[in-house]
């Protein structure tokens, strides 16, 4: 005889306490099941798309394509016996226990199934209360995101027969799942902090599988070297790389991940050059704050990287702070911070009097001179600005080292 082994959503199903409403009154219950099965439980299955592979006396085994299939054929099912059993005494309400799986099993030339896939998903249904339904931690994964109801997580359980503890989730029909918090404002969601960014995987335009390495290590090499700019915020490597290849909204990757900044670029191949694609934005306003493109010869790939790297990360220090100083100039109360950026993007213009001498209004705002030159006392906040502007206060604070207007 032969035989198939293939993935599947299995469904049981059984009456809880079959054995005592047949004893009670075994007409009248096999009428009311069979009335259930031709007005409710059948129609269920084949609206969701399911193949009955054996009746079990008062219950099923159900084979279906998905899992969202099996469960949503299972809600359907319990919600329906909610409703016919309303007003009947306990002891003439005909229950269910459900169990899905999905997993591995085996099917007969004559369409039977068997295997762990099927005994596993009879072990969670005889393990369900009456009116709710088990899923497995494989089937609970393919759902989980489209679910209403309230889910108990019961942990792993030891299912007869099953070697190993299994987790298991039950689903409470007729009890809504506690309701979602609602997305913070934006006045109540902390703001991210200065210099953040995510350096997001870059791409491989072509998609030459040589070309991977490369292109991965320019990644890395960028995050590592913007990483060791003063002050700055970098997401790490590993993170970064779990969007890799998606196509994602940068506002909400800024959200999910509480940066401001989202650098992202591409690497191309052709022929004899490589053309090296980099773009700074904005993760809160979804805007480009700065582009460039970078052509190369192809040469040392190492030398190459660590070219690319360096002028990127010597470009993008430039940039973001000129990003922080716009932030700051909206600021309706600047603190020292945002002085600071100020006044260090006046001085990355160029060495002009002009440029310097606004520099210097910011830096002197930024820590008054008085303050920055008294380290002899200890004071913390004074060795902290001092040590802030040492490289540009002989030539910010001596009226002599500034260059004459032309």
């Amino acid at each position: 005889m032969s035989e198939t082994r293939k993935i599947a959503a299995i469904l049981v199903a059984d009456v809880v306490g079959y054995s005592r409403l047949a004893a009670a009154d075994e007409d009248r219950t096999l009428a009311r099941l069979r009335g259930l099965r031709s007005d409710l439980i059948d129609p269920a299955i084949a609206a969701h798309r399911g193949r009955i592979v054996k009746r079990t006396g008062d219950g099923a085994l159900v084979e279906f394509r998905s899992v969202v299939d099996a469960v949503r054929c299972a809600i359907e099912v319990q919600n329906g016996l909610v409703e016919r059993n309303a007003g009947l005494p306990p002891d003439r309400r005909i229950d269910f226990r459900i169990g899905v799986h999905l997993g591995d099993v085996v099917e007969e030339a004559d369409g039977d199934l068997m295997g762990d896939g099927v005994n596993i998903a009879a072990r969670l249904e005889g393990i369900a209360l009456p009116g709710a339904i088990c899923l497995s931690e494989d089937a609970y994964r393919q759902v989980k995101g489209r679910l209403d109801l309230a889910v108990r997580d019961l942990r792993p359980k030891e299912l007869k027969n099953i070697a190993e503890p299994m987790r298991v989730f039950s689903l409470q029909v007729g009890l809504a799942a506690p309701a979602k918090p609602t997305e913070p404002s934006a006045t109540e969601r902390p703001s991210a902090p200065r210099l953040s960014m995510v350096v997001l995987p870059f791409a491989n335009i072509g998609g030459d599988p040589e070309q991977d390495h490369f292109v991965d290590g320019v990644t890395e090499s960028l995050t590592t070297d913007l990483s060791r700019i003063r002050g700055s915020f970098v997401i790490g490597r590993n993170t970064a790389f779990t969007y890799k290849g998606k196509h994602v909204d940068l506002k909400q990757i800024g959200r999910d991940l509480n940066v401001r900044y989202v650098l992202e670029g591409s690497v191309q191949r052709g022929g004899n050059r490589m053309r090296v694609n980099v773009q700074l934005i904005d993760a809160e306003a979804g805007s480009h704050l700065w582009a460039e493109r970078f052509d190369k010869p192809l040469g040392d790939i190492f030398d190459m990287q660590d070219e690319i790297v360096a002028r990127l990360a010597s470009t993008l220090n430039t940039e973001l702070v000129a990003a922080e100083a716009r932030r700051a100039q909206e600021a309706p109360n600047p603190d020292s911070m945002d002085l600071y950026f100020q006044g260090l993007a006046w001085f990355n213009k160029g060495m002009s009097r002009d440029n310097l001498v606004q520099a210097r209004s910011f830096f002197d705002r930024h820590c008054p001179p008085t303050l920055a030159i008294s380290t002899r006392s200890f004071d913390r906040r004074a060795w902290t600005c001092s040590r802030a502007s040492y490289p540009l206060r002989p030539i910010l604070w001596r009226p002599s080292r500034l260059p004459k207007r032309s």
